[in-house]
């Protein structure tokens, strides 16, 4: 038998080139039924997503991204505060620690600055407690004191006793008490009670002159003023007044 030469059968048909460039009804035509059939099945396919993306709330915007997208993203940066209320505005649980970690804190800062105001108000009071009991000591002691002052002045105290009065103006100095009064120092009216002024042609301005009994003080309170004798410089009709009468002595004694 003769070798097949597919080429030389193919040659021989009179609708070859007409199978090659239209393919029977039968091929072509079944495959594009099929193509047909598949569109609408496709385009049924895209509608049920969409409608399931918009039922989910995920429906594509102009940009690409869906609502589902943004929900995520708004998630991510509102994590805490989504974690913390529920859709109907509620608290969840941990909304509702985080309420009542901020509320116990509020009052326990609240109750702390109540509590320093107490203890500063306490520390005060202590102060001034402390202040009066040092004042009623050395009130009752003032006599004794004003004696040690003028036997000191006389030099009437031997070693024994100086050393007594020295210990009882240290124990006071402890407490804060400052004695003051000096002959020489300027005249102030809120320490000084002036017992007897005179004047002096020599002074230029009001001081002590003596001392008649110290004063005592504890910080700026003034305990007891200061009882002294005051010098002021003589004005001209005092001076005048004294010349004249000086004058008239004379006459008179001539």
């Amino acid at each position: 038998m003769p070798d097949f030469n597919k080429d030389d059968y193919l040659a021989g048909m009179s609708d070859a080139d007409k199978l090659a460039h239209n393919p029977p009804a039968g091929a072509d035509g079944d495959a594009g039924k099929a193509d047909a059939a598949a569109k609408p099945a496709a385009e049924d396919t895209k509608a049920d997503a969409a409608a399931a993306a918009k039922a989910a709330g995920a429906a594509p915007a102009a940009d690409g991204t869906t609502d589902g997208d943004k929900a995520q993203a708004a998630g991510k940066n509102n994590g805490t505060a989504d974690a913390e209320s529920n859709a109907d505005g509620s608290l969840t649980p941990l909304g509702q620690a985080k309420k009542e970690a901020a509320d116990y804190l509020e009052a326990l800062q609240r109750e702390r600055a109540e509590f320093i105001n107490y203890r500063n108000r306490m520390s005060k009071e202590l102060d001034r407690n402390r202040q009066h009991g040092i004042t009623d000591v050395l009130t009752a002691l003032l006599p004794a004191l004003d004696d040690i002052d003028r036997i000191r002045e006389h030099d009437g105290m031997d070693d024994s006793f100086k050393a007594v009065a020295a210990k009882i103006d240290k124990a006071f100095a402890k407490f804060g008490v400052e004695k003051f009064g000096e002959k020489g120092e300027p005249f102030d009216p809120t320490k000084h009670e002036a017992v007897l002024h005179r004047q002096d042609a020599s002074a230029t301005t009001e001081s002590v002159d003596a001392v008649v009994e110290a004063g005592y003080k504890i910080g700026d309170r003034v305990i007891r003023a200061a009882r002294v004798v005051v010098v002021a410089p003589a004005d001209d009709a005092t001076a005048a007044g004294n010349a004249g009468s000086g004058n008239a002595d004379t006459n008179a004694g001539k």
